[in-house]
Parts: C-alpha cells; sequence; structure tokens
C-alpha cells in the first residue's frame, strides 16, 4: 500500500506496517485505511489535550500524560479491542464452519470444492474469510497462496494454526480431516472453559453487589430506629 508522504515523515515504516497489518485483522468492514486512522488518532489526541489546558487549572501539568493515555487509547479502543472480539467471534463461528466443512470433506469433495459447498451454505464472518480466499484464486492465486493471505487477515491464532495446517495437509498430502477434527474438538473445550470461567466469576461479582448495596441497606433497617431516636 503507498503512503502518504506526511505519514513516512511522522512515522516510521515498521509502525505503519503495523497498523496496516492490524487493520486488515479487523475485517472488510473496517472504516479506516492507514492514513484515516492515523489522522484520526492525532486530531482526537490533539483535541483532547487541548481541552485539558483550556479546562483545567493544571492543564499544562496533566495535558502531557494526558496527551500519551489518549494517543495509546484511541488504538487500543479502535484496533485491538475490536480485534479481540473479532477473534471471539470468528473462533466460536469455527466450530459450526469447520462441522460442514469435514462433513463435506467425508462426501468425497476435495478441499476447494468442500470450502465453495461450505461458503455457499454457511453465512457467517469466517465464511466471508473463505469466500475471499476463493474468489481470489479465481484471479490466478493457488489454494496455498489465497490461503496463506487469509492468514494474514486474522490474528485469531487457534485459527491460523488450523489454516498453517490445512496448507501443510495440501502440500503433503496428510489428512485434513484430522486436522479439523482436532480444531473442532479444541475449539468447543475452550468455549466450555470460558463458560465455566464466566460462571466462577459469578459469585465474586455477587459479593461485590452485596458490599455496595446489600450492607448498607441493612445497616440501615438495624441503625434506622437508634437515629431516628436520637435525632428526635
Amino acid at each position: 500500500m503507498k503512503k502518504s508522504l506526511w505519514l513516512t515523515k511522522l512515522y516510521r515504516a515498521s509502525e505503519l506496517e503495523k497498523i496496516e497489518k492490524d487493520l486488515n485483522c479487523l475485517g472488510h468492514d473496517t472504516k479506516y485505511t492507514v492514513s484515516t486512522f492515523v489522522r484520526d488518532r492525532l486530531l482526537v489526541t490533539l483535541l483532547v489535550t487541548v481541552l485539558i489546558v483550556i479546562l483545567t487549572d493544571l492543564g499544562y501539568i496533566l495535558a502531557p500524560f494526558v496527551a500519551v493515555g489518549t494517543y495509546y487509547l484511541f488504538y487500543y479502543l479502535n484496533i485491538t479491542k475490536k480485534i479481540e472480539i473479532r477473534n471471539k467471534r470468528l473462533e466460536n463461528e469455527a466450530i459450526f464452519f469447520f462441522e460442514i466443512l469435514s462433513l463435506t470433506l467425508e462426501s468425497g469433495n476435495n478441499l476447494e470444492g468442500a470450502l465453495r459447498v461450505t461458503c455457499d451454505n454457511v453465512d457467517s464472518e469466517i465464511s466471508d474469510e473463505f469466500k475471499k480466499t476463493l474468489f481470489e484464486m479465481q484471479f490466478g492465486k493457488s489454494l496455498i497462496e489465497a490461503l496463506s493471505d487469509m492468514h494474514q487477515r486474522i490474528s485469531s491464532n487457534d485459527i491460523n494454526n488450523t489454516i498453517l495446517n490445512i496448507i501443510q495437509t495440501s502440500q503433503f498430502g496428510n489428512s485434513i480431516l484430522n486436522v479439523l477434527y482436532n480444531e473442532i474438538d479444541f475449539l468447543r473445550t475452550k468455549q466450555i472453559l470460558a463458560v465455566k470461567s464466566q460462571i466462577n466469576k459469578i459469585p465474586n461479582k455477587a459479593s461485590i453487589i452485596s458490599v455496595i448495596f446489600v450492607v448498607p441497606l441493612i445497616l440501615v433497617l438495624i441503625l434506622g430506629p437508634y437515629l431516628i431516636e436520637f435525632i428526635g
């Protein structure tokens, strides 16, 4: 991707490549390019810093800290957090997608044919990624090349491991079905553990709610009559 001249003056090439790579991992519906992201990031940081200087007495002291915090928070909220959310969504969708792909392979289709059938019958974001892979193949890329490009568009380690395993099995002729079965089992186990983890956190959340709301209410009920008598 060609970078604007002002970008190359403000950022090192490695930083711009990282931003571009992370933006690609947001999926096809991201509203940002490298240029617009950097522009908005700098404008928001500048705006917040100016407001801190104008609206607070200690603005000139706080401004550098606020500027740095806003600069990195903007990246976290608009890229890092969204990638985390997308990865979870893709991993949840991958279970069903790979199950259908496995059944299609078992019926005698080759990998490319099985992917086409699966993508035609599964409507999800991970299916859209494989559709893009198949679309790129129509313009001369091999399946391995297109899958390698897909690998760059997804930052989920679990799904990327599966893509790499599919690439390797396609190159060396091993069983893709075993790879998919292992991935399905792993993702399902990971999903179950995540649910159990959320369940285990419920008592702690309930304790916090009790401390904040229930305990003060009980104290009011117990001490209320004494306070009224004292005031009276």
